[in-house]
Parts: C-alpha cells; sequence; structure tokens
C-alpha cells in the first residue's frame, strides 16, 4: 500500500537520490526545501530535479509552510540542514538557526499533526574521536587530541602517560563528544527528535550517516564533503588540499547504501526511540582516498597538496561499526568506494562547478581555525 512522505531539505544531495527511491517504491512524496545558494546556486530552475514530486520551497522555520508540509503524511524525513563542520565555527547563528530552530519548527508542527515515524540525518560528527584502544587491547573510551602536541605536527591522539593508541571501529554505544558547532546542531537534531518522538507517540529513528559520497553532490560548495571538494579540485587541474598529513581515516559510504537505510527505517516495523550508524564499515586515509579519486579521473592531475595544518573542530580518526544497522534494520551496504569512484568521477567530468576550495580555505585562516 502506497504512502506519504515528506522530506525536509528533498531537493539536496541525499534527499534527490530518497525521494526518487520513494517515487519507484510506488509511494507519494512531498517536499519542503528553501534551496539554499550554497548548495544549489543561483539557478531558478534548481528545483527541476523534483518532477514528480509535491514540491514547497520554503524555509522549515516558516511555520505556515510547515503545517502545509506535514498535513496527511504517514511519515517524515528530515534531512534539512546546514552542512560543514570548518564553515560552522564561525557562522554560527546560521548553523544553528537553520539545524536547531529549524528542527524545533518541525516537532512543534508534527505535535499538532502527528505522523507515523520520523527519520532523522544525524552526523558521525556527534562521536569526536572514535573509539581507540592500546597497543595491548584495552578500550580508551574518550580521546581528545592535545593542541601543543598538534601545533608540533603529532597529530594521533595518545592516551594516559603518553601510550600509543590505536583507532578502532566506533559503535553507537560510545558517549558523544561535540568537537564543532555543526556536530552540536546534528546531536541537538538527533535528541529534540528522540525527546519529542517519545512525549508524542511518534516512532523515531536517528541515522549517524558518515562520510557520504556520490553522484549528484555540490561541487561548488566547499563544505559539502571531502570527496567533493577533492572531486572539484581535480575538475580545475588543481591538487586535493589535505589537512595535517593525510592519514587521519574515515568511512566513506554511497549515497544508495544510505538511501536504502533510510528506506528500512521509514518501513521496518517496530522500530522506535532507535538510533544507527550508517556507514561502510570500512576505513580509508584521506590522502588515500585523494590517490583514488584522481587515479579515476584517468588524467594527469597533481598529487594531493598537504598542508600540514589542523582545521578547528576536527577529528583525526571516526569511522563505524555498522553491527547493530545490519542485525536490526537489515542494512548491508552494497557500493563499496573502490567499486563506486569510476561512476564518480565520470559523473565529476561532466560537471560544472566551481573550485571554491582555496576561498574556504582563506575563510578559515583569517579567523585563525587553520594552526
Amino acid at each position: 500500500m502506497a504512502s506519504r512522505y515528506l522530506v525536509t531539505g528533498g531537493a539536496g544531495f541525499i534527499g534527490l537520490h530518497l525521494c526518487k527511491a520513494l517515487l519507484d517504491a510506488g509511494d507519494e512524496v512531498r517536499v519542503i526545501d528553501s534551496l539554499v545558494p550554497q548548495v544549489h546556486g543561483d539557478s531558478p530552475n534548481a528545483d527541476a530535479p523534483l518532477a514528480g514530486v509535491d514540491f514547497i520551497r520554503d524555509d522549515i522555520r516558516n511555520p505556515d509552510a510547515l503545517r502545509r508540509a506535514v498535513k496527511g503524511v504517514d511519515g517524515v524525513f528530515h534531512l534539512a540542514a546546514e552542512v560543514g563542520v570548518g564553515q560552522s565555527m564561525y557562522e554560527i547563528v546560521r548553523y544553528t538557526g537553520a539545524n536547531d530552530l529549524g528542527t524545533a519548527h518541525l516537532l512543534e508542527a508534527l505535535a499538532a499533526d502527528r505522523c507515523g515515524r520520523l527519520v532523522v540525518a544525524s552526523s558521525m560528527s556527534v562521536y569526536g574521536e572514535g573509539w581507540y584502544e592500546t597497543e595491548g587491547g584495552e578500550a580508551v573510551t574518550q580521546v581528545r587530541r592535545d593542541p601543543a602536541r598538534m601545533r608540533l605536527g603529532q597529530w594521533d591522539p595518545v592516551g594516559p602517560g603518553g601510550v600509543a593508541l590505536k583507532p578502532v571501529p566506533t559503535d553507537e554505544q560510545k558517549q558523544t563528544d561535540l568537537a564543532s558547532i555543526y556536530a552540536l546542531t546534528k546531536y541537538v537534531q538527533e535528541r529534540s527528535t528522540l525527546i519529542i518522538g517519545a512525549a508524542y507517540d511518534i516512532e523515531v529513528v536517528a541515522l549517524r550517516l558518515f562520510n557520504v559520497f556520490g553522484p549528484g553532490q555540490a561541487l561548488s560548495n566547499p563544505y559539502t564533503g571531502v570527496l567533493a571538494n577533492f572531486a572539484s579540485r581535480l575538475l580545475h587541474g588543481q591538487a586535493p588540499m589535505i589537512f595535517e598529513d593525510g592519514l587521519q581515516r574515515r568511512d566513506f559510504v554511497h549515497v544508495r547504501d544510505v538511501v536504502q537505510a533510510f528506506m528500512l527505517a521509514i518501513k521496518r516495523p517496530g522500530l522506535s526511540q532507535e538510533v544507527f550508524n550508517i556507514g561502510s564499515g570500512h576505513s580509508y586515509t584521506i590522502a588515500e582516498v585523494a590517490n583514488l579519486l584522481r587515479q579515476a579521473m584517468g588524467r594527469q592531475l597533481p598529487p594531493p597538496e598537504i598542508l600540514g595544518k589542523a582545521r578547528s573542530g576536527d577529528i583525526r580518526h571516526c569511522f563505524s561499526d555498522i553491527g547493530k544497522a545490519r542485525s536490526i534494520l537489515g542494512y548491508e551496504p552494497q557500493h563499496p568506494l573502490e567499486a563506486a569512484l569510476d561512476e564518480l568521477a565520470a559523473w565529476v567530468r561532466v560537471s560544472t562547478a566551481m573550485d571554491r576550495g582555496l576561498n574556504a580555505r582563506r575563510e578559515l585562516e583569517t579567523r585563525g581555525l587553520v594552526a
């Protein structure tokens, strides 16, 4: 039986892929999105890919628009958010306003006109540093880097007494440790939806997304994700810029696998007040990823530029343990990074994008957020 769903931020990268999957499944789709120029550009046809959906072009902080958006829907996917660790450290009002105040408006609308289930896009950034263990296998649960050591180029965190640590997969049991304004706003989104869901008998599922990649990312937005940033630089024949030494480890998950997780999270019966990691279950160094994409682009392109500097708010290592999503959701990623980069590179080669990576770096440097 077909359902009617609302997708906030449905004109964005993940949102468009999700809307297509919902339509393909025979569901009705409503979207509310303000088409932020940083993401969508200034084109008057920015909403063109949304054919077949009931599209509301408005800000989710507009109560009237939200009341119309939530009316009569069976479920809500909440993806609307400003995205970017670095930018969040100086555009503080913008990020807290869009992410947290926007979510508050959505929750007030749902308190008045309830849906069956709300699935919210959270972020791996809420963890701060991931799990670590000592060389002897002892878990070290809360790790933060020492700024004095980082100024000396000693990027990896150490344990008590300076003991060396090894990063290991991070599961949902890890205590959150918010290292950026972006991370803080995503945690507020996650917790506020869980609190209000419990109070108003709305099933809530929060998906902590790791580094999402795939065709359709906003290549001109330097805050959209590291692979998109690298792609934009390479498209213009420029070297990808890598902070620190490039050996920091992350988990890259394909957008189609993320959509699979969202579909399972909305349709799997019996889920409520649950939080899941959504990643690939594999880790890669940032330098490794830059070189893999460079090779996939198939041209003589410059190697990555290792900056030897750190951005405020960045963490060293975090990659996912997806065992809970596998066992409860039935989630199984199908598009590993190595197998998907040729498709991504082919899409990048025919894309139009402005390389704003250097401008973004200068914005951070002028504010003293790179050291």
